[in-house]
């Protein structure tokens, strides 16, 4: 019994020593976690505080836009800066800087390039944020969504890309032509573009690029007048190549009173100005402003 006492209790004392190691090993490492010391990022690493808000990178600065400026582990160097007329910042120590027409990692390499010649900061790393887009802008008007003045955040925006910004062309008035006005090389622009071309067959030269102060203006969809011996008399939209007898199912069809052979079209001339009264067909096609009128039956 002695010898099975013996046994237990040097088993007690070995679990016991081992527990106390593995106990000191765990604080041991929490320890060394806790004290490790902090790396600093490499170089042209951005600090995380600045990361998320950047915009894209090829975007040229221009008047008005807003600059947050930071100058990794020298915060007396941050700031806030708003780009002149003449495309100018003030900075810290480097006075007036030209960087109007720059992108932001240009504008980021300007300032470092600064700091270091000038030995104010041995390894400076900058990070610039575009708070706000002034610089370049289109304007969307007309039959949109929401008409208002967009951000050119992108070297390449797109007028498909402005568009999607706008929500798109109001599906009941807006038209399928999209008249966009700007200058290029100095001279005046004028385009009208066709939308379904666009998106149809995805032609990138009808999809222009938009510049600087462009205006695109979205006009109101062509339309025709029914009233008469019809469901649901009114205005209502052409869609192209619509013909009688689809405007007419899309006022809801004749009445019972209605009769086919009662139908006309007030269609105003374009040499005289006159209005011109028209025996269509139901294959006859329509235009813009036509006004079909639908008689009674007499019988």
């Amino acid at each position: 019994m002695s010898f099975f006492r013996h046994l237990t209790s040097n088993a007690l004392v070995q679990g016991l020593t081992l527990a106390l190691i593995m106990g000191v090993g765990l604080c041991t490492g929490k320890a060394s976690a806790a004290t490790a010391p902090h790396t600093a990022p490499a170089a042209g690493a951005t600090p995380a505080a600045a990361t998320g808000a950047a915009p894209v990178a090829d975007y040229r600065l221009g008047t008005g836009d807003v600059l947050h400026i930071i100058v990794y582990q020298n915060p007396d160097l941050t700031l806030d800066a708003r780009l002149s007329d003449s495309g100018f910042i003030s900075f810290p120590l480097l006075g007036a800087l030209k960087v109007g027409g720059l992108t932001v990692g240009e504008t980021e390499s300007l300032i470092a390039t600064g700091l270091k010649k000038g030995d104010f900061v041995k390894n400076p790393q900058v990070t610039v944020v575009i708070m706000q887009v002034r610089g370049s802008q289109v304007s969307v008007l007309g039959q949109v969504n929401r008409p208002g003045r967009y951000p050119l955040e992108q070297a390449q925006t797109r007028l498909s890309d402005v568009l999607a910004l706008a929500g798109g062309v109001a599906s009941t008035s807006g038209s399928d032509i999209v008249t966009v006005v700007g200058k290029r090389d100095g001279k005046p622009l004028r385009l009208e573009i066709d939308l379904p071309r666009v998106f149809a067959a995805r032609d990138t030269q009808a999809d222009i690029t938009l510049q600087n102060n462009d205006v695109f203006w979205v006009d109101r969809a062509p339309g025709v007048y029914i009233y008469g011996e019809v469901q649901r008399p009114g205005p209502m939209r052409v869609e192209r190549n619509m013909t009688v007898m689809q405007a007419l199912a899309t006022g809801g069809g004749l009445t019972q009173r209605g009769t086919e052979r009662g139908i006309t079209i007030h269609r105003r001339n374009d040499s005289t100005g006159g209005i011109d009264e028209l025996k269509p067909t139901m294959d006859s096609a329509v235009r813009d402003g036509d006004v079909i009128y639908v008689r009674e039956s007499l019988f």
